[in-house]
């Protein structure tokens, strides 16, 4: 019998963990991960190719925006996070054995609830429940719904234990509703799992107007019956206390679902839920079994230098930026990225996740469409000001360190953000129709395009390139690109170039108004990226004004 996509065959890989051991459930689950082989699976794959650079502005607007889904780099807290969920999922199928009984115990219990319409009912008051629960709390954009999303990836969603007849879903995930009430929580669980195996408990408990707790006794019993592994409500802070009959009911609902029926369960949500668990936040027993887990946006501290090496100590935003900062598909790209920068960056986004990355693809964008072709602090800014309006209140929250500033803004959403990228690409393909651009003077050769732009990136003239790139794919037409760069550059160092008079042409000046786009070495370049009356400030940040004061201390 062929099985659903989701669905593989139970393969069991004896435990070395005693309490494991002879556990079905546990040991159909891929084996434990090493640090290394968590921070392999969780790692994000880009496809980056470093000719890409080279490619025309409106094919690399493509492929820069693949950051957003692609790019993931794992980080300690995630790694924590990875091997919290790994021994929930595995301690909770200790008191669910299929092979001891425990597991029919649970069902049992579970069909004595539905007849008795009591979440408190029980036929085996021995049933143990090794499960345990989790409350994920951090601002939108910091991470959490993306790295518990790849966590959960590196297990199989559904086994099939032919052996037993059964199937176990190892996880399910749910958002709570947007209207708040504990019956929509139950619906969205069924058609969740309906989802994944293709059942239909939707239709048959939803329609048939069961009341809450009814619903509450076959989402229970039903999450018993697939032997479900852990149960992840995301954005649990639009749970209602009014619609959901009261704090008191909301917590006994999750508590039971972890204490009676032994479901592990791991709340997610941004600050705004926390009202809900205060008090049981604040209990040093923590009566409800919640622990919490407070995602904050990632910090900048000041790296220690080492004094031997003067290297700067790696921090978790140093590290994460390192790694981001090589996905540039940007002609005159900086191959180190400087601290200043570095530093910008992170005052612009401070530490969120989500908005470090939407920033740094934007920016591209935005230099690729300017023609900077480099991402420089004041295209940040331009970037961060023109394009994340909607967020500024929140940041700025942030920023200030104000906890009842922040409390305020518990929610970061940055609305419309496919549509700025089309808008950029847009802007992009505007700048490639120009008269002057490569697209327009090749005529929509894209060979000769990359050939040009990866002259001009060796530092060759534009002006002089044009008439070499032409002539050589008259020539040798059949060649490749890296076939011809050889050919051209013999003839740009020979000065065997056409027209003949332009051979002692001066290069024409470029308007003030394209200086962004010289070659970071140019003065004119430095002058385009501050204020007039900074320059002075630029040049000596850069090493490029004589100190007078420190040469006269060394002589006397």
């Amino acid at each position: 019998m062929a099985l659903p996509e989701n669905m593989i065959k139970a393969v069991y890989i004896e435990s070395v963990i005693p309490s494991y051991v002879g556990n079905p459930y546990i040991e159909a689950l891929p084996p434990e991960m090493t640090f290394e082989q968590v921070k392999a699976g969780l790692i994000g794959k880009v496809k980056f190719d470093a000719q890409d650079i080279f490619v025309d502005g409106r094919l690399r607007a493509h492929m820069i925006p693949a950051l957003l889904d692609d790019f993931f780099q794992p980080l300690s807290a995630h790694i924590s996070l990875e091997q919290k969920l790994s021994i929930m999922i595995r301690r909770g199928y200790v008191g669910r054995n299929l092979s001891d009984g425990s597991r029919n115990k649970h069902m049992q219990n579970g069909y004595e609830r539905i007849l008795s319409g009591d979440m408190e009912s029980f036929r085996f008051n021995h049933a143990i429940s090794t499960a345990s629960s989790l409350l994920l709390l951090g601002c939108s954009g910091s991470g959490k719904t993306t790295t518990l999303q790849r966590i959960l990836s590196t297990y199989p969603t559904v086994i099939f234990h032919e052996k037993y007849n059964l199937t176990q879903v190892v996880y399910l995930k749910i958002d709570c509703p947007h209207d708040g009430s504990l019956k929509s929580l139950c619906i969205h669980f069924f058609r969740a799992l309906d989802k994944v195996l293709h059942t239909d408990y939707e239709t048959k408990y939803v329609k048939k107007r069961h009341s809450i707790e009814t619903l509450l006794s076959l989402m229970s019993h039903v999450a018993n019956q697939f032997s479900l592994g852990v149960l992840v409500i995301d954005e649990i802070q639009h749970l209602s206390i009014g619609r959901s009959g009261g704090v008191d009911m909301m917590l006994n609902f999750f508590v039971t679902l972890v204490n009676t029926i032994g479901l592990p369960v791991i709340l997610v949500g941004t600050p705004k839920a926390r009202p809900i668990f205060e008090n049981d936040l604040r209990s040093a027993r923590r009566s409800s079994g919640f622990g919490a887990l407070l995602w904050e946006p990632m910090e900048n501290p000041t790296p220690t230098i080492d004094p031997q090496t003067g290297v700067p100590s790696k921090t978790a935003w140093r590290a994460f930026t390192d790694v981001l900062w090589k996905y540039q598909w940007l002609q005159k790209r900086d191959e180190v990225l400087s601290d200043e920068v570095r530093e910008c960056w992170y005052d612009l986004s401070q530490g969120v996740l989500d908005i470090v990355v939407k920033l740094f693809v934007l920016a591209q964008l935005r230099a690729i469409s300017t023609r900077t072709e480099r991402i420089t602090p004041k295209l940040l800014e331009k970037v961060y000001e023109e394009e994340f309006k909607p967020v500024h209140p929140m940041l700025a929250a942030l920023r200030s360190k104000d906890p009842e500033r922040i409390a305020q803004y518990s929610d970061l959403t940055l609305p419309g953000i496919d549509k700025k990228m089309l808008e950029l690409s847009s802007a992009i393909a505007d700048v490639a129709n120009r008269d002057d651009s490569p697209h327009v003077i090749y005529e929509g050769n894209e060979q000769a395009e990359r050939l040009h732009t990866l002259l001009i990136g060796m530092g060759c003239e534009a002006s002089r390139v044009i008439p070499l790139v032409k002539k050589v794919f008259v020539q040798s037409p059949e060649l490749s690109v890296r076939e011809l760069v050889p050919t051209v550059l013999d003839w740009y160092e020979s000065g065997n170039y056409e027209p003949e008079k332009a051979k002692h042409k001066r290069a024409t000046s470029v308007p003030k108004k394209d200086w962004n786009t010289l070659d970071s070495s140019d003065l004119r370049f430095t002058f385009s990226q501050v204020d007039g009356d900074g320059m002075y400030t630029q040049l000596k940040n850069e090493s490029l004004i004589f100190d007078v004061d420190s040469w006269l201390q060394e002589v006397i």
